[in-house]
């Protein structure tokens, strides 16, 4: 490869590095809301899989029902969290323009 392509290849791989940095700071300033048991766990999370606030529906706490409420607020974090990965697919595609580049390319 000549000097003069490997200049454009090394300005490309910047371009994109700096469009991922901005990605990343975009996902990062979004949020995603899921709930569980029909809305009796509200949670929503950052891009960055951070927990942002818990509401639990006061109609769902009980000594009786414990283990179901707790099964819920997992439930309905692993469903933010699951949110936050389709979020950075979307992102990524938008990136990457469709190509289908290996993980941890970026």
């Amino acid at each position: 490869m000549s000097n003069g392509g490997m200049n454009k290849m090394m300005k490309q791989l910047q371009k994109a590095q700096a469009e991922m940095g901005r990605m990343q700071d975009t996902i990062a300033a979004k949020t995603v809301e899921a709930t569980s048991g029909g809305g009796a766990v509200r949670v929503v999370a950052s891009g960055t899989k951070s927990l942002i606030s818990l509401k639990i529906d006061p109609e769902a706490i009980s000594e009786d029902n414990r283990e179901m409420l707790e099964d819920m607020i997992v439930a309905a974090v692993n469903e933010a969290f699951r949110r936050v990965d389709d979020l950075v697919a979307e992102e990524m595609q938008r990136l990457t323009g469709g190509l289908n580049l290996p993980p941890g390319m970026f």
